[in-house]
């Protein structure tokens, strides 16, 4: 008898994933991806010497990426190797405070006690405090649909709905930071987590107080040959099993024929399948890909505020600074204002907080000898039309005022080459809808538990993956939401 077919829209990290998962189980895999490469946001760029991870650049929780080989039967580490991190970034005040985020919890927890005077008993509460949501919500609300009835019918999710009060969703993260820790600098030190999935920490719910135990209990890595290996271990191996990949071909079309998907339309031709699952952002998916079918759009959930976006310079700059590793963040000084212009003001602060990725500190080929790759990121808002012409070159001049001050140096001089990213390009590449590169934002108390769910309950056949569904964005929630698709009871029988 035949395998049975399973066609994936879009070669991003869930897409492979799924592919991966799909061909264990036994069915022909194939992957549609409009662009020349796979990896969707986790890609890179190459320019006059320098290589850049072009999204994604902080890689926690390898585990998962590990689990998608030993499925296979396969030995990690023939295909993927990667490294912790002893400081997982450095953070940089106006005020002239530093703090080196080690990965060792009381290491950690001295060197904030060191910079700030926050005693070290608020920061290990803290955390402990941040492992407990975790264990509440990971193997129930992370690992498995919130969509079906089984999910509800297990011990452990009983378990983790009484103590649901624990997680903390009833006031936003900068309300419950501000209870825990006395100093300003720590409250945003944790405030950042929000920007982790694109949302604003003075309106997200504190539940997402879970992300720094990602963080600091599991620690975070970098692969060699950059976050880019990620995606090009994860091809090797679906390749091996069979998977086949067409690339520089978008879907115009999932095909749905009394309420059962049939396969997609692709170049104006008509490609059959039993299974369809669509890695793309379930705006598109619906509106591009569904657009015959108004009747089956959940217009509800595609009208939910977006997350944010990102602004990013791609700078090769021709010096080293022993200052700066691997992750380094620059605050803003006003943290609340910032937000406020993402958010209600839909433009870009004046003092904007800083991300500087530099992966050549590990991986030296990736820029010239005794240079940097700057990979140079700030949040911004999604695209509803600003002129971003004007937002981008008043950002630039920003960040490098900010920078040049804060490291004393001139750093446009310093710049040999430059690419940028903005909330159109990533759109236009990556067809998140805006620009928003976590698909919905999680500013209301249950919104990171109400996205999109992984399977339709309007077409037969039809499943999501990816940063824009269940369970959200981010390489591991990406990779977890490809491992609920496989798990549903029809992906189960192939």
């Amino acid at each position: 008898m035949p395998a049975k077919k399973a066609i994936i829209i879009g070669a991003g990290v869930a897409g492979i994933a799924t592919a991966i998962r799909l061909a264990i189980k036994g069915y022909a895999v194939e992957v549609f991806e409009a662009n020349s490469y796979p990896g969707g946001k986790l890609s890179e760029i190459e320019q006059n010497g320098y290589r850049f991870d072009a999204g994604p650049s902080l890689f926690t929780m390898p585990q998962y990426v590990d689990e998608l080989f030993e499925l296979a039967g396969k030995t990690p580490a023939d295909y993927f190797r990667y490294q912790k991190l002893d400081v997982v970034c450095n953070y940089f005040y106006e005020d002239g405070t530093r703090i080196k985020a080690y990965a060792d919890t009381q290491q950690f927890a001295a060197e904030l006690n060191r910079s700030t005077g926050e005693p070290v008993a608020n920061i290990l509460k803290y955390l402990a405090n941040s492992r407990d949501i975790y264990t509440i919500t990971n193997h129930v609300f992370l690992e498995r649909s919130l969509h079906r009835l089984q999910t509800y019918l297990r011990w452990d999710t009983l378990r983790s709905v009484f103590k649901l009060p624990k997680i903390d969703a009833m006031r936003s993260m900068h309300k419950a930071n501000s209870t825990f820790f006395k100093d300003e600098r720590v409250v945003q030190f944790f405030d950042r987590y929000a920007t982790y999935n694109g949302s604003n920490p003075y309106q997200a719910p504190a539940t997402l107080n879970v992300i720094p135990h990602l963080e600091h209990h599991f620690g975070a890595y970098f692969p060699e040959g950059g976050m880019h290996a990620i995606t090009q271990a994860l091809v090797k191996l679906a390749e091996e099993l069979g998977v086949k990949f067409r690339y520089n071909t978008r879907v115009n079309e999932v095909v749905v024929i009394n309420g059962i998907a049939k396969g997609v339309r692709a170049n104006g031709e008509h490609i059959t399948g039993d299974l369809v699952v669509s890695n793309m952002d379930v705006w598109h998916t619906y509106k591009t890909m569904l657009n015959k079918h108004p009747e089956l759009h959940p217009e509800k959930t595609l009208l939910r505020e977006r997350s944010s976006s990102a602004l990013i310079f791609y700078w090769g700059i021709k010096k080293s600074f022993p200052a700066l590793g691997l992750h380094n963040i620059f605050f803003s000084a006003d943290y609340r204002a910032e937000f406020e212009h993402i958010w209600q003001e839909q433009d870009i602060y004046r003092d904007p907080t800083v991300y500087i990725n530099i992966s050549s500190k590990l991986k030296s080929d990736d820029a010239p000898p005794g240079h940097e790759n700057w990979f140079v990121m700030i949040n911004v808002p999604a695209n509803t039309g600003q002129d971003w012409d004007k937002l981008i070159a008043d950002a630039r001049a920003n960040i490098l005022k900010k920078l040049s001050e804060i490291l004393r140096e001139d750093i446009a001089a310093l710049i040999e080459c430059e690419s940028i990213l903005d909330p159109r390009s990533i759109e236009a590449k990556t067809s998140s809808y805006k620009g928003s590169i976590y698909g919905t934002a999680s500013n209301d108390r249950f919104a990171a538990f109400l996205r999109h769910a992984n399977s339709s309950s309007k077409v037969k056949g039809l499943y999501f993956c990816g940063g824009s569904v269940h369970p959200g964005g981010g390489i591991p929630l990406c990779l977890l939401s490809a491992k609920i698709v496989s798990e549903a009871p029809a992906a189960s029988a192939g």
